[in-house]
Order: structure tokens, then sequence, then C-alpha cells
């Protein structure tokens, strides 16, 4: 089970805007992408959400933008889990660029765990919180990420 999740792509040009560069939206749909692909290779793909009748909504997202991306550009995108709590979970992304050691941006997103029928909070089970470990430091994230690129 990985500590953290890496997901590897080129910038396609549809993802850039009007000034040249990735648009943020871009960003926010490659971090929900790799959370659920982060998910599923823990076990946890969508189905079985859908068939427990509960999963993960998002709270709320914050997103620092650092420098710009390009079409054409390799791009790793990290996720980790920061955080979880009995009904919540910190998951926290950082977007690297291989080609010239750049931290591009850095995110985090914080998701509630909830009943789909009544919409309410509810524990989350211990064989998920089980699946996922807790990286804490930031820092040992991207030490690992970069690690992946330079070695």
């Amino acid at each position: 089970m990985p500590r953290t999740f890496v997901r590897t792509f080129v910038v396609p040009p549809e993802a850039i805007d009007g000034v040249g560069h990735v648009n943020n939206l871009e960003y926010l749909r490659w971090m929900l992408d790799a959370a659920s692909e982060h998910t599923a290779a823990q076990g946890w793909p969508v189905a079985r959400y859908v068939e427990a009748g509960a999963g993960w909504v998002v709270r709320s997202h914050a997103i620092e933008y650092l420098r710009p991306a390009f079409a054409g550009e390799t791009i790793a995108l990290a996720t980790w889990v920061a955080a979880m709590t009995r009904t919540r979970s910190t998951r926290k992304y950082a977007f690297y660029r291989p080609a010239d050691d750049a931290l591009l941006a850095q995110a985090q997103t914080l998701w509630v765990y909830v009943d789909f029928r009544t919409g309410r909070l509810i524990r989350i089970p211990d064989d998920m919180q089980a699946a996922f470990e807790v990286v804490p430091a930031d820092a040992d994230a991207l030490a690992s990420l970069r690690a992946g690129w330079t070695a």
C-alpha cells in the first residue's frame, strides 16, 4: 500500500486557458481524478462506495498556484492522506514538473464521509481507515515524489 499515490500525465492542449497556461479548473479536475484513482488502488473503487451506500463528499478545496504549467509538459501529481478522524479526511496534493524540478502547485481537500441516503456524516469504516496510511508531513510525501524522478 503506497503512502503517496502518484499520477503522471502530459498536459493536453485543451487544458490551456486564454493566457496560454493551464486553466485553474484543470488542477481541480486532476485532483479529483487522482483521489478517485488512489482510493480505487487501495481497494475502494466507486462501485464499492455505491454498494456500501456511503462515501466521500468534498467539504472544501484550497489550491496554491506557484508556477504556471503549459501544454506538452509532463507533470507528476502526488496525493496522500494527511489526516483522518472519525468522519473526515484531509487529502493533500502536489503538482511537480520533473523537467526543472519545480513544484507547480500544492493543494488540499477536506473530505467528509456521508450516508448517501440521508446526506449525514457517518463514521468511516475501520477497514477503510486501515486502507490508507496517514502521511502527516508534507516534506515526506514531496521527498518521495522527487526521489522517483531523480533516482
